[in-house]
């Protein structure tokens, strides 16, 4: 079992037992296990469990440097088309205020607000998710200060309306933390997987490359593909600048800029973007794989989500009409979800807390001085 803290709080615990690797971060976490093989790749389900909200995914495995990594695998693409709309410009601009987004007055955007700026006009559908995405992340990163620490989330709402975030982005000052530069970055990675994903939705399936079965099992995972470059933060990661531990949190944006791991499984990045107490931006900070695989993932599904929210609202409040938004199900479709996973994730906790407290007390006696 690893146990591991984030510099501003909150606990990681990793474990592989019974053959399913468990994940518990703060009151949530996930449970994988094998799922199926096809082609010579194999899949695995994920059950998500937070807040009593249940989920569940499939994950395929990517075998590579001696080591497994595991990417989003969708349970459904649209049609063709659908994606060929969110990556062309509409041809008109489309206002779509804070109201229209339903922002205004929520905790994270009083206290984030000043973050960056929403287009005040979109030119075409991925910048609108692009706006879309960054929000959800905002609203993570507020979710998650909040549960490790409820006092600080006081005082941002203090320093909120006194002088914090909301004042900038109030104002209408472009001094925002996520220049338009780095937005720009993100808004193109969107319309690049929104082309990949019409591709997909073309074949079938998400693996568009020419290699063989035999070789399906060596193929670099998206964390060190070399035109995946730009990886916007999921949740709070632990990253080492200077020889000194810094954090990233949600909404925070990184650059890779290397693809070998080095022997401890980390790649350089620099910092893009990040919120204050975070690592700075512009440092080159050593991040683990596993952990860009996951902001890839979780981009991948919050991709997946906003195309979503973009066919419920298309042809309504100026937004032009798309075409046909039906959806053709995966290759690999979702199994149920894990029905003992909340038990596993509550078993880990406890026994984390268990360890935890024997470490303490031992530490307190002076046990293992030697």
């Amino acid at each position: 079992m690893h146990i591991e803290h984030g510099v501003h709080g909150g606990r990681t615990v990793v474990s592989e037992r019974g053959g399913a690797r468990i994940v518990t971060t703060g009151h949530g976490g996930y449970v994988q296990r094998s799922y199926v093989t096809r082609g010579g790749r194999s899949y695995y389900s994920r059950t998500y469990v937070s807040g009593g909200v249940v989920r569940v995914g499939v994950y395929r495995g990517y075998a590579w440097g001696g080591r497994t990594y595991f990417g989003y695998y969708p349970g459904y693409w649209y049609h063709p088309g659908f994606y060929g709309w969110g990556f062309r410009p509409w041809g008109v601009g489309v206002s779509w205020g804070v109201g229209a987004w339903g922002w205004g007055g929520a905790p994270w955007w009083g206290y984030y607000g000043g973050w960056w700026n929403p287009y005040p006009v979109y030119a075409a559908p991925y910048y609108w998710l692009t706006d879309y995405m960054i929000a959800e992340n905002l609203q993570a990163a507020y979710a998650a200060r909040a549960e490790a620490n409820a006092d600080a989330v006081g005082a941002d709402a203090q320093a909120s309306a006194g002088g914090g975030y909301g004042d900038t982005q109030a104002s209408g000052s472009a001094g925002v933390t996520l220049t338009p530069e780095v937005k720009e970055a993100i808004a193109q990675e969107v319309k690049a997987q929104l082309a990949a994903q019409q591709a997909q939705a073309q074949t079938g399936t998400s693996d568009n490359s020419a290699a063989a079965p035999s070789n399906a099992s060596n193929q670099v995972p998206p964390a060190l593909d070399p035109a995946q470059r730009t990886f916007v933060v999921d949740s709070n990661v632990t990253a080492v600048a200077n020889g000194q531990e810094c954090a990233l949190t949600a909404g925070d944006v990184v650059t890779r800029l290397t693809d070998t791991p080095d022997a401890d499984q980390m790649v350089n990045a620099s910092v893009s973007a990040s919120k204050k107490g975070d690592c700075a931006s512009g440092q080159t900070v050593a991040v683990k794989v596993d952990d860009l695989q996951e902001m890839y993932n979780h981009f991948q599904e919050q991709l997946t989500n906003g195309m979503a929210e973009l066919a419920k609202k298309q042809g309504t409040g100026g937004m032009p009409a798309a075409p046909d938004t039906g959806t053709t199900a995966s290759d690999v479709p979702p199994p149920a979800p894990d029905d003992t996973a909340a038990k596993a994730l509550q078993d880990q906790q406890a026994a984390a807390d268990q360890t935890e407290s024997q470490v303490k007390q031992q530490a307190a006696a002076g046990g293992g001085g030697s």
